[in-house]
Formats: structure tokens, sequence, C-alpha cells
């Protein structure tokens, strides 16, 4: 006999659920406003980007340290040990003057290697080097997703076994617009219904978060130090708004007592180039393609220095994803749209292009290839979340543009973080 559901129970329920996900709402909104507010210059509460015209910022010699006192830092940072809250504050200034004359689509010379998804999983990062060779030996294209972890997935089936984010996205913490509204309270929701079972977020955003602090830091030490060896690009969790729910602001709390880390790398990655471009011919970023953008004169031609937007073409980059149906569709992300086979093959034949390579989405190899060898995902987080058991990979372009798959396992450790507690059904 079947259970019969009253509708007055399910909008009890649901009342409650969208009362305590208020909560959490309120909750991180304010804490952005706070964090925004009195931390710097950037005049609006929003955090609404400055030009280039404003930056405004001259580093003289006196701020500049030798290659002496970057190594320094690198090699203790290569430990896993933070830098001091001033070395941090100076070298994202040098980092922002070296990114600001960087472009929308960064050309990208080969050999070089192309990664993916970090998120904070420093030895991880560290058995990468390790694989594909220490810079500057080796030049590496870095495709975004440094720093954070969301907490809730779901496995989407199909082609390359994908794991994708099944929450919507959270855009817009300070937008009046209802649908924004929305989409965020639907995220709080979730993560009240985490804490109503018990469930210890706290803990499971350190999995794959805990060393984001040493993770961004170490890539953007390597940048300043090699710049015209070490690429990095912008991935939708290098975002205030993304940062403050998923680990990483509460990471930059914890370690440092305040929120001026947070800051100096949040402002940075305003900075960050979309896109990148190796000998004309494979196209790099984080998310997908965009309906709004035919080529790539019209993403050398959008104003990336600013938060992401909840919508239009900057967000597009950063969200979207491959799909095995023709056309443009909505992203199950809440973000960024889907895109099929006819769509990254026009794309690449206006451009010139021979592929498009991105990360963004956990594929269990590593890699995989799709859209009839158009486009290729590089995930570089094995183990992600310590859990989920996928191998990493990273992609060889060689002087002739030659293609290697570097496979590789999870990095051996002497402290594995506590899953012994028994994860609720709702997360897998």
């Amino acid at each position: 006999m079947k259970a019969r559901v009253r509708v007055d129970d399910v909008v009890g329920v649901g009342g409650l659920m969208a009362t305590v996900g208020m909560g959490y709402f309120w909750k991180y909104q304010r804490r952005g406003e706070q964090a925004w507010r009195g931390l710097g210059s950037r005049g609006a509460d929003q955090g609404v980007a400055c030009t280039h015209g404003q930056l405004g910022m001259k580093i003289g010699e006196e701020t500049m340290p030798s290659h002496g006192d970057l190594d320094r830092q690198i090699e203790h940072l290569m430990e896993c040990k933070p830098l001091s809250e001033a070395e941090v504050k100076n070298l994202c200034e040098q980092a922002r003057a070296i990114l600001v004359e960087e472009w929308n689509v960064q050309p990208v010379k080969c050999p070089v290697t192309v990664c993916g998804d970090i998120h904070g999983q420093f030895h991880d990062l560290i058995e990468l080097f390790r694989i594909g060779g220490n810079a500057p030996d080796t030049n590496y294209l870095f495709m975004g997703d440094y720093v954070g972890m969301p907490p809730l997935y779901h496995l989407q089936h199909g082609q390359g076994n994908s794991l994708r984010n099944g929450h919507a996205a959270v855009k817009g913490l300070i937008d009046s617009k209802l649908h924004s509204t929305l989409r965020i309270l639907r995220l709080y929701i979730e993560v009240a219904i985490v804490d109503l079972m018990g469930f210890d977020t706290s803990r499971h955003l350190a999995y794959r978060g805990y060393y984001s602090v040493e993770t961004v830091t170490l890539l953007v030490a390597l940048k300043v130090r090699y710049r015209d060896r070490i690429t990095i690009l912008r991935g939708n969790h290098e975002s205030r708004q993304i940062t403050q729910v998923y680990g990483f602001y509460d990471e930059c709390l914890r370690k440092y007592g305040n929120a001026n880390v947070w800051k100096f790398f949040t402002d940075l990655f305003d900075y960050l180039p979309l896109t990148a471009l190796i000998e004309s011919q494979i196209f790099c970023l984080h998310g997908g393609l965009s309906p709004s953008l035919d080529t790539l004169d019209n993403i050398r031609a959008l104003d990336r220095i600013q938060e992401v937007p909840h919508e239009g073409p900057m967000c597009d980059l950063l969200w979207s994803d491959p799909d095995d149906r023709c056309g443009w569709g909505i992203s199950p992300r809440g973000a960024g749209y889907t895109f099929g086979q006819d769509i990254a093959a026009q794309f690449n034949h206006t451009n010139g292009l021979t592929l498009v390579a991105r990360a963004h989405q956990l594929v269990m190899e590593g890699y995989n290839w799709c859209q009839e060898k158009n486009v290729v995902t590089v995930f570089s987080a094995p183990n992600y979340c310590y859990r989920c058991g996928n191998m990493a990979a990273i992609l060889e372009i060689g002087q002739n543009m030659d293609q290697n798959f570097l496979q590789f396992d999870p990095a051996p450790r002497q402290i594995e973080p506590d899953t012994t507690r028994k994860t609720p059904d709702y997360f897998l």
C-alpha cells in the first residue's frame, strides 16, 4: 500500500526548510558585507572591481622582493607552510601587476603542461609537480579552481561518467533579483539539511579546501617568480561569493585570524585571465563555451576585471559544460549552459582551433575526450574530496603540438582525514 503524502505536510516541511535556509542565507550575506566593508578601497559594498585605469598601483623596487626572497618563500610553501599576512599582501600586489598586463585570451607557447582543478589538495599538487616536473623546468598552464569545495554533489551518468555539482551556483549574494535569491536560498536549504542531519560540514569542507591557502599561495608565488613559464586562469571558485560558502573564507580566518588574506586573494582573482590559447590551436579555459561568444575576439573584448557575474558571457566561460545533446541547454549547475558537439565543432572551425581543453568536471580517469575529440576535460585532483576514487591527469603539449596524458594517483599522506563517520546517503 502506497503512502499518501498530504500537500500541507509538504508545505509544512518546505516552509521549515525555507526558514532555516534563510537563516543560513542571511548569515553568509552578513559575513560577506562585513568582509567587504572596511577591508580596503574597493568602494562599493558589492565589491565592484576597478578598471585598468583605476589600478593606481605602482610597485617600486622597495616592495619587489629579490629572486632569493621568492625562492625562499616558494621553498617554505613547498613544505605546506603558509606565508605571513604581510608576505601574502606583497605577493598579491606583485602578481596583480603581472596579471593586469595579460590578456583575456592569453597566448601560450609550447611545450606546456595543462592542468585541471586542484581544489586545495596541496599534497596532490606536489605529486603533480613530481610527475610533470618542477617549474621552471616544465611550463605549466593551470585552468582554475585552486581553492574551495562545494559540499553537495551528485553523480551525473553519461559520457565521461562525470561528477557534476547538482546544486545551484551561489550567484550574487547581494543581488536583488528574485531568481538569483531563489538559487542562493536553495543552496542554504541544502546546507541547513546537512546540519540538521548531524553531518559535520566544517570537517567535510576541510577535506577539499584545508590547504587552499597554501595551494593558491604557491601557485601565485610560482607565477611571480616565473611569469613567462606559469599561466594561471580563473575558475568559477575564484570568486568572492563562492569562497565565502565553500571553505576558503573560513580557512583564511582560521589561519590568519581575520579576512585580510581572503580579500588579498579575491581581489587578485579579478585579474586572472579567463582563457588561454596554445600556439593559436588549443583553446584552454575552466568551464566551457557561451552562446554570446562566437569568436576569440568576442572574448578579448570582455572586461574581466570584476567579480564573476551571476550570468552572461564571462560567467558562461567559467561555468558551462559539454553535453551529449546538440545545441545549447540549461545547465543543472544553475549557471552557464550545456553545449553540444555541433556547438564545439562550429566554434573550433570558426576560430581555426583543433581542440578545446577545459576542466570543471570530475572524470574518473583524470581526462576524458568528448564531442568527437573537439573537447577534452582534464581533472587534476586525484581521489577528489579524499573519497571519490578517481585518478588525476595532466596534459603535456609537446614542442610539435603532440599530446600526452599523464595519469597519477593521490600522494601518500602521513595523516589521512578522518573519514570513518558514515556519510549520509543524501550526499552519494
